[in-house]
């Protein structure tokens, strides 16, 4: 089993930062990819940022050049550095990873999420 705990959301004002950590425990041989998610009042899931193994990122349009991911690869947590955060990103913010639990074995997990609220 692998659980992933996120943390750091909260309410913020317009113009402000948050920072979000996921933290992955269990059974972890490997883990590839990992992601932020997130999902607004009535709309679908959306990915936010992802990162690779090797530290390499991509970004939503939507949140690029105020959206930071990162990665601790020793303590297998993922972090989104959120700045100039605007209403529209409020949402419930899920993080993702892509887990090998032995060689042959693969599968993605999930945290609960964590609720942003941008608002003033």
């Amino acid at each position: 089993q692998v659980q992933l705990v996120e943390s750091g959301g909260g309410l913020v004002q317009p113009g402000g930062s948050l920072r979000l950590s996921c933290a992955a425990s269990g059974i972890i041989f490997s883990i590839n990819d990992m992601g932020w998610f997130r999902q607004a009042p009535g709309k679908q899931r959306e990915l936010v940022a992802s990162i690779t193994s090797s530290g390499q990122p991509s970004y939503a349009d939507s949140v690029k050049g105020r959206f930071t991911i990162s990665r601790d690869n020793a303590h297998n947590t993922v972090y989104l550095q959120m700045t100039s955060l605007k209403p529209e990103d409020t949402a419930v913010y899920y993080c993702n990873a892509d887990v090998r639990t032995t060689v042959f074995r693969r599968s993605v997990y999930w945290g609960r999420g964590t609720q942003v609220t941008v608002s003033s």
